[in-house]
């Protein structure tokens, strides 16, 4: 049969990246308590294509990928190298979106449940280099620090998310990520509050106030105090309950103004 994308292309202009977006596959992740956990991905792959070959196997990425066995930085690795292999290719990427599930307590009774994290995977390779990045995306409390001050009681409180984006040079455990995020916030958030806990929730965010701004601070002095961590960027937004807009802040290692 005619293969068309094998074709000659004689526009003369090469493409970074060509291949697939949004293809579901159920997965397996490392969990540091249950070993591994199941989940459902969202994974985008693409490879570089040269200026004079029209299109690629669009086929051959859910070959490959549905071969990759448990999500790990290995088997992400190996799974760019086929994709250069079998689609002739001099560079490959791939990412993984995913929903991450911790076992939590609630601070005060202790009933515990499940919170899930958004978290994605995301790997390069060019030749030889190969780069992996792991991101969580980690919902928090933030109160500001400013509404407590001039208030002569109460101050305003919001949901907050904390993105964070890691480059490790050994295993790094998403909970640890987790962890850190929360501590950084005015109180983490819960799946379940019985009356016991709101009240602590409450209480404890009262006496951690925390700007957008001193959250991105704080995750980013604890970041550097990993030596497992390269690089990171840490984006966090405050979904305002006094505004009709969202505040936020990032930074990222290395940043100098």
């Amino acid at each position: 049969m005619k293969d068309i994308q094998n074709e000659v292309d004689r526009r003369n202009i090469a493409l970074k990246n060509v291949g697939i977006k949004d293809f579901k596959l159920p997965i397996s992740v490392l969990d540091r308590e249950a070993k591994t956990q199941k989940t459902i991905a969202k994974i985008d792959a693409s490879v570089d294509l040269p200026h004079d070959v029209k299109g690629t196997h669009m086929s051959r990425f859910i070959e490959i990928i549905k071969d990759m066995g448990s999500v790990s930085p290995e088997n992400v690795e190996k799974t760019l190298d086929r994709m250069i292999e079998k689609l002739e290719s001099k560079s490959a990427y791939m990412k993984i979106n995913f929903d991450y599930f911790i076992k939590k307590p609630s601070p005060v009774t202790e009933i515990e449940s499940l919170t899930d994290i958004v978290c994605s995977y995301e790997g390069f390779k060019v030749v030889d280099e190969f780069k992996f990045l792991m991101g969580v995306s980690v919902p928090v409390i933030t109160l500001c620090p400013c509404s407590k001050a001039i208030s002569e009681f109460g101050a305003h409180n919001q949901r907050a998310i904390v993105e964070i984006v890691v480059d490790t040079n050994s295993f790094v455990w998403i909970e640890d990520i987790v962890k850190i995020a929360e501590e950084s916030a005015s109180s983490p958030v819960y799946p379940i509050l019985k009356r016991q806990d709101e009240k602590y929730v409450t209480e404890q965010s009262y006496l951690n106030p925390r700007f957008v701004e001193d959250v991105a601070r704080e995750v980013a002095i604890r970041l550097e105090e990993n030596e497992k961590i390269n690089w990171y960027g840490v984006g966090v937004e405050s979904i305002e309950s006094i505004h009709n807009h969202s505040a936020f802040a990032y930074t990222e290692k290395g940043y100098t103004l």
